[in-house]
Formats: C-alpha cells, structure tokens, sequence
C-alpha cells in the first residue's frame, strides 16, 4: 500500500524489512486488533536487535527508549495470547496444564510464529508471566534458545529437530519408554489404542496407568474413580437435573493371572489416609472388647461406642454392614475386594440384600432396616452413600450379579482386563512406585476438601449427544437391550469424568500452590474448585468422557447381553448360556439392509434373519411405528415404505414432514 502520507503525529508507527517483496511478511489482521495505546506502547517496549538469532525475521522498528527487557510488555502478552488461541489453547489456563502439556502447548504457541513479534528477551518475560511455573525449568530455557537458533525464518515455521526434542520429552514418563510389541489380536489393539487415549491424565490418574501399564489402563481407571468418588464425598454433580453424589459400583473381570493384582496396591495408595484414620478407630473399639470382657459379669457394661469407620469389609453380615453404613457421618463408605467370590460365598443366601444395598447406594436413597428385638440392629439411613470395587473372574461375576431385571447390573460399571495368555513376561514389569504413591495421595488429600453442588454443562452436552448417538443406532436395529443399558451407562460415565476433572482441578492447585497451599486456598474459598471445575471441561475430558462411556457399554453387552434377553423372555429361566456375543456392525442393522423402498413382509424377513425366530408381526408393526415416528421411514401411496434420507424428521427449513 501506497505510504500514509498524511501522517502528522508519532501515533502512526510503521516498520519494514530487509527481505525482497516475495518474502514480505503476512500478518493476521487479528493481531492488530487491539487498542492503538497498546499496540503503540508495546511497539514502543520492543527491543530491537539486528542479530538474527535473537530476532529470527530480523524486524526493524521504530521505537522509544528500550525498556528492561526481563519485563513482559502489555503487547507481547496480547500477541502471546493471541498465538495461544490460533493453538487452540485457552491462555488463562496455560499454568495449570501438566509437566509434558507445559512444553507441548509453549511448542504449539511458538510454531504460530510468535518470534515474529518479540526478540528472546521479550518472550522469556512473556513466558515468565504466563507459565510462572515452567519458566523457571531449564527445559523451558533450552526451547526458547533452540527456539530462536534452529527457527527458520524463510518457511516461518520449526524444523524436524525441535519436534524432535518435543517428542523426546513426551516420550519420558518416569524413565520408562512405553511397550514396543504386545501379542494382542486386532479386536485387542483397538482396546489397547482407546486405552491409549487416557493415559494424558492428571496426577493420580495417570500415576495409577503408569504403576500397571498400558494394557490396564480402563481396568484401574474403572477401579479407583469409586475410590475417588467416595473421597470427594462431598460433592454432589447434577446430571439431567437429578443431584446425586459420585456414588459408583465398579467390578474389574479378567482371568487368573491376567494382573488384576496389580490394581489392589493402587486402590491402597489412594485409600491409605482413610484407613489410617480407620485403625484408629478400630484399636477403641478393640479396647471397648476387652473392657466388655472384663465386666462381664458386672452390673455396669462399658457402652459400645459409634466410631465412623469408613473403609468396610466385605466379608461381612448384613446386620454388621448396615450398622457400618450408619455411622459413616453421612461421608461416603468404600468397600474393596480382590476375589470377588468373597462376596458370593458370604452373602451367598442373602444375595438379594446385598443387591437392594448396592442399588440404593449407587441411588443416594434412605435405606432402613428394623428388628424387633431391642438387641438386633435397627437402622435408618437418609442417604446411603457406599462405593465399592471388586475385582474376581468372569465366573465369579455371574455368582456376584445372578438377577438381570431387577436393575442391579445396569448400575455396575464392569472393565475387562486383556487376554495376556500368550503375551511375553515382561523384563521390567509394573510395579507401584513411591513416587507415584506420594503424587497419589496428595490428591487424594485435597479431594474431602470440595463441598458443594456443581453443573457442568458440557459434559452434560456431552452425555446427552452419546445417548442420542446410542438411540439412533439401536432404534435402527430395533436393539433394546443396548438401547436401555444407554440410560444409566451415561450417568456412571459422568461420574467417573468428573472424577477424572476433580483430580485435574487438584492437579492444577498443586503446580501453582504446592500441597500446602492448594489445602489453603481451598479451605479459605470454598468455592474454587467450583471455578476450576468448569474449566477443567476440556476436550481431552470430554474425550475420555466417550471412551469410558464405549467401554461401559460393550463390556455390559459382552457379559450380560443374552443373559438379560432371556430374563426378560422367561419367567422361570435359571440357567445360562455360554459363547461369544454376536457382534455386528452399523451397516447389518435391519434398517441398513432394507432398500429404500420396501415392504412389510421384507421388513419381517430381515428382522428374522437379525433377531431370530421369535419376532412376530406386532413387533415389527411396532418398529415401524417407531421409525415413522423418528422420520426415518414414510408410508408411500402403494402401502409401501421408503426411507427418508437423513436421522431425524426435520426437513431443510427445521419442519416436521409429518
């Protein structure tokens, strides 16, 4: 553009380049969008260098008297969150992000071409006021200087070696590299690859994936988000308008020897200041015994005392659990197994209360017991809160869960452990460090700390759009088995992600505070973790959201899918079937196989050939019904059917065809 020549004042400041016109600069319209003070001011803070190192695209400016450059300019922070957002990064969240995320995300910042705008200097300030925490690494220091010497200035953009040195550090994790081989089939690798997803965690979770591995990521995931659940006792998440508290029920199947014990030392380290206090209890109640031993034959019987023990047995009686429960000071209980038959050899005649027990639980309900005898236990409870985790073999989860209608299965959250008969015993295998137990049990310190009620609206967003994405492909194949499971695979899912962002919001306190004072800023503003919640609805969360809420699903119609279709189609049915579930996808849906116009008759072929013999022609009038109801089908002028292109009854203009 022709050169202003109206200017009369300093308020018009211009810059140029020593580049031919081919390499002139592009530059965003959006970075000068900003106030005309403060582009000039920071213009003005600019300090200048003709060394190319220090100024890659080698800028000339006209400025004033160069200030200190170890302070970060009202512009350079606007530019610097300016090239975070085209990241697609939020800046006011750039300090609480984990060790690796740190470098990552300053890397991404840096590849938009934010040395186009500042000298090293100037970005080290910057970087100094945004990232108080990395800046002070010498990891932050060595990629601003590899930065500034390796950027290349006429392709604007890093070469291969610094994301090179990124890769590196996000290859460290604790010294250790990940697996290279595992002997896994293909349905496995794809188990493997959404575990995979959830190993960028915050501390905690990610501590418990690195003390199992990989290959037990959603199992020990699904194992401690009750143990979590149950430490946040005081939160209460509202999800589809209904406020209930993190309450979870949680059951990891595998085989012998397929590393479910590796998950028992995990659950310790996150219960261990629980039991702690616990044991404390149970030594004054040990001391009342032998108190009541001693007077036994005395008028005057010590006084059974009722002390909060938390952490319950599951080798127990009812009458001994419920009083258990009825002491907790409305806190949550926590109950661990890792043989599950313990359950079933124990409450083996009273299965049907250690059923009624759970449900209520995972509720939030009252829960009341009453005996006449003024000896026997008598309780009444207004929430029963209670989280249990059991580990145990596939046959011992049909001993555990042998009802399919009375809802106890849908409130079971069950992971599947990978088939490792034929995988290579490892050299280094995983084992439960110290460190990791430390970085564990400081969140697990700080959780009973957060109080109160909290919305998280985009991860109920988020939860509404996977059942909507589950009822359109089950309505489809007229799935009513998976198309129920939906309901209440939803809500444990939302509770186990909020499990996951409390521990983010901890994680964040503790980079920016230290353990001490993340425990003070809690206490002194209760409601901060709040606050952070909210922000903590990050993509990555809600991604994990979907991989917990897939996983949930086909592990509950991988054990329980034929068991709970002949439930509900005989009364007196008792036994079970074996074998692998038959698994289909979209495209063998009864609506997928249909042409686009078809008959009744052809739609009752195919629902036989999916559903078998057993469909009759009111149900598929029923399904029918359905899907013109949904605007996928429409009655033609010759009684026949045709699809309608699309998966709701909206047309272009958002009307209904009907």
């Amino acid at each position: 553009m022709k050169f202003d020549e109206g200017a009369k004042d300093i308020t018009r400041v211009f810059y140029t380049t020593t580049a031919d016109e081919e390499n002139l600069l592009y530059l965003s319209d959006e970075l000068f969008e900003i106030e005309e003070a403060t582009a000039v001011d920071g213009l003005q803070n600019h300090k200048c260098s003709d060394n190319h190192k220090d100024n890659p695209m080698n800028i000339k400016t006209v400025s004033a008297e160069s200030t200190n450059s170890e302070q970060a300019s009202p512009a350079s922070l606007t530019a610097f969150d300016l090239c975070a957002q085209q990241a697609g990064l939020n800046p006011s969240e750039m300090d609480v992000w984990g060790e690796h995320n740190w470098h990552t995300n300053l890397m991404a910042v840096l590849s938009v071409g934010v040395a186009k705008l500042m000298s090293r200097q100037q970005l080290g300030a910057v970087v100094a006021e945004r990232l108080p925490n990395y800046s002070a690494t010498e990891d932050c220091q060595k990629l601003i200087d590899y930065f500034y010497d390796k950027y290349d200035a006429d392709k604007g953009f890093m070469n291969a070696s610094l994301r090179e040195i990124n890769a590196k550090v996000q290859k460290k994790e604790d010294g250790k590299e990940q697996m290279e081989e595992l002997d896994l089939d293909d349905e496995q690798v794809a188990t493997f690859n959404s575990q995979l997803s959830i190993r960028k965690m915050p501390q905690g979770i990610k501590d418990s994936i690195d003390a199992v591995g990989p290959q037990l990521a959603m199992p020990v995931v699904m194992a401690i988000c009750p143990c979590i659940g149950a430490l946040a006792t005081g939160v209460v998440l509202d999800v589809h308008g209904q406020k209930k508290g993190l309450n979870l029920i949680a059951y990891i199947a595998g085989d012998f020897a397929s590393g479910k014990g590796q998950i028992d030392p995990v659950v310790d380290a996150w219960m261990s200041e629980v039991v702690a206090l616990d044991k404390m209890y149970q030594m004054q109640e040990d001391e009342w015994r032998n108190k009541k031993r001693a007077a036994k034959n005395k008028k005057e019987q010590p006084e059974e005392p009722k002390l909060p023990v938390r952490c319950l047995t599951l080798n127990n009686t009812v009458a001994n659990l419920a009083e258990r429960l009825a002491n907790t000071e409305g806190k949550h209980a926590f109950s661990f197994t890792p043989e599950a038959d313990t359950v079933a050899q124990k409450w083996k005649s009273t299965m049907s209360d250690f059923s009624v027990m759970l449900r209520q639980s995972y509720d939030g309900t009252r829960y009341e017991r009453e005996a006449r005898s003024a000896e026997a236990v008598n309780v009444h409870i207004d929430r029963l809160l209670w989280n249990v985790t059991m580990c145990g073999t596939p046959d011992a989860l049909y001993r555990v869960v042998n009802n399919y209608t009375d809802g106890f299965q849908s409130r079971l959250a069950v992971a599947r452990t990978p088939d490792n008969t034929y995988a290579k015993l490892e050299d280094k295998p995983f084992v439960l460090t110290d460190r990791q137990t430390e970085r564990i049990q400081q969140i697990a310190h700080l959780l009973p700390l957060m109080q109160g009620e909290v919305e998280l609206p985009k991860l109920e967003a988020k939860g509404r759009e996977w059942v909507e994405r589950i009822r359109l492909e089950t309505m489809k194949n007229d799935d009513k088995v998976r198309a129920r499971q939906r309901f209440r695979v939803c809500v444990t899912a939302q509770r186990m992600t909020c499990c996951l962002m409390l521990c983010k919001v901890c994680e964040g306190l503790i980079q920016k505070h230290g353990l001490n004072g993340a425990e003070a800023q809690l206490k002194q503003y209760p409601n901060l973790w709040k606050e952070q919640l909210l922000k903590a609805q990050t993509p990555q969360m809600l991604e994990a959201y979907d991989v917990i809420a897939d996983s949930l699903l086909e592990n509950a119609l991988h054990f329980f899918r034929d068991r709970i279709e002949n439930a509900f189609s005989s009364r007196d049915y008792a036994g079970y079937l074996s074998g692998d579930r038959l698994k289909r996808g979209k495209n063998d849906s009864i609506y997928e196989r249909l042409d686009m116009q078809f008959t009744f008759e052809q739609a009752t072929q195919h629902s036989i050939a999916i559903k078998g013999a057993g469909v009759n022609h009111n149900t598929v009038r029923q399904m029918l019904k359905n899907w013109r109801k949904q605007g996928l089908v429409v009655i033609t002028e010759d009684g026949k059917y045709r699809k309608i292109c699309g998966q709701s009854g909206q047309g272009q203009n958002g009307q209904n065809r009907f």
